[in-house]
Formats: structure tokens, sequence, C-alpha cells
């Protein structure tokens, strides 16, 4: 006869993603141009055309989880509207132009990316916890090293990094703590985190594709970025 534990209760949401994608955030980190930026190697252009490509992505996650901010499932994440779209933009602006749209590539690994999570957010919109997950607690928990990184190896300034600055909204270290709490809540109240645990190894995939399509982009046309 099999006794169950406490111990044998299934993880939350936020651990099952932790524990699915923990060797996909390795292979992130020491892959394509994240893995430059992560070295203080990356250049100029690569960073534009990396935040260029990633922009997308971002307004499909804010667009799904407005429209379902107040279902069950998402309601928890309903209240924390993190506008990194708008940073993003507006760095991008900084870094490159108003016409940055036009005049950088959207490539296809990026519209791929936007097109995964829009269809994350069909339906109840619960896979939309694992993109959330992915980008902005990734955004929470290494942004401020990453930020860093970019001031010393690019010389970049608060103008061009809006994207990492969060003191608008809260404290950083309550605010990752406070968005953690709202996306385990989010993850007990959606009917298959099975689900939502495989978008989050999907979320990854996307973003290591991106960030190798970015390097072999600029090394196969560095003269033609834009």
């Amino acid at each position: 006869m099999v006794t169950v534990t406490a111990d044998s209760a299934a993880p939350s949401v936020v651990t099952a993603l932790y524990l699915r994608t923990k060797a996909l955030h390795l292979e992130a980190e020491r892959t394509g141009v994240v893995a430059e930026i992560l070295r203080g190697a990356a250049s100029r252009d690569a960073y534009v055309l990396l935040m260029r490509n990633l922009h997308p992505a971002y307004r499909e996650i804010e667009d799904g989880l407005e429209r379902h901010r107040n279902s069950p499932v998402l309601a928890p994440l309903g209240r924390w509207r993190l506008a990194r779209t708008a940073a993003i933009a507006a760095d991008l602006a900084a870094l490159a132009g108003p016409d940055w749209a036009e005049q950088w590539p959207l490539l296809p690994e990026g519209e791929a990316y936007a097109r995964t999570v829009a269809l994350a957010a069909e339906g109840d919109g619960s896979r939309l916890i694992a993109h959330a997950y992915t980008r902005y607690l990734g955004d929470l928990n290494g942004g401020l090293i990453v930020r860093r990184l970019l001031e010393k190896s690019l010389g970049l300034g608060a103008p061009e990094l809006t994207h990492y600055d969060f003191s608008a909204i809260a404290e950083p270290a309550a605010l990752k703590s406070d968005y953690r709490l709202a996306l385990e809540r989010a993850g007990a109240a959606a009917p298959d985190s099975d689900a939502i645990v495989t978008e989050g190894a999907v979320a990854f995939e996307c973003n290591i594709a991106l960030s190798v399509a970015v390097q072999r982009h600029l090394a196969a046309s560095p003269a033609q970025s834009r």
C-alpha cells in the first residue's frame, strides 16, 4: 500500500515551471545574443535587434492579460500592469530613433514568438501564465544585472534602459515577491497546470530561437541589419 504524504503533493505552478525549464534557462543564457550580452560582448545593434523582436511578444502578453484581467484564472495578474511593451518602445526610440519599427527587421523567429503568445491567450488564457513567468519574472529576477551589464558594456543610460526600471510600479524586491505570488494564485486557479508547464518550455524555446536568430542575422549581414 502507498501512503500519500504532504511531500508527494504536486508542486506549485511556479515551482513546476522552474523545474521544467531549468535546463532550458541555462541553455538560453549560454546561447546566441543573450550569451553575448551576459559576457558584456554584445554590440549595440545586437541589443536593438533583440529588443525590436521581443516587442511584439510582450505586446501579445499584455494584450492577452488585459483581455482576461477579470477572468477567474488570470484575475490575480490583472492588477499588475507592468507595461513593458511601452517601456521597450521608449527604449527603442531612444536607441534607434522614432522609426525603429521600420528601420529594424522583425525576424521570422520574432513573429513566431508573438504568434505563440497569441495562441496561448486563446480560450481561458491560462497558458499566458507561462509567458508572464518567463518574461516578467525573468525581468524582475535578472533585470538589474542585465541593466548594469548594458550600462558598462554599451554605455547605455536610463532613457535607453527603462525596460528594466520597475520603480514607478513598486520597490523591485517587493514587486518580485508579489508578482510571484500572483502567478502562484493564477496557476492554482487554472484547470490544467500541466499545459502551463508545457507552455513554459515552449516560451524558453522561442526565446532561444530568437536569440540565435539575432546573432545569425547580424553575422550574415552586419552592414544591412537595418
